[in-house]
């Protein structure tokens, strides 16, 4: 297990049921960076993997 799971773990338990929109995740991680400007590489780089999730499938 990565250290991170605890992490995602947490999410799934406490906002799992939540339904959103990516508008609403997009304005979050900006929050996020402003907040935490070093996690500005590793949170454009998980925002462009979701972005193109749908171009591995097309592959």
């Amino acid at each position: 297990m990565y250290f991170t799971d605890r992490g995602i773990e947490e999410l799934e338990d406490r906002r799992g049921e939540e339904e959103i929109t990516f508008e609403w995740l997009a304005a979050r991680l900006q929050e996020f960076v402003d907040l935490n400007p070093e996690f500005e590489i590793p949170v454009e780089r998980l925002a462009t993997w979701l972005a193109r999730l749908d171009e591995e499938e097309e592959e």
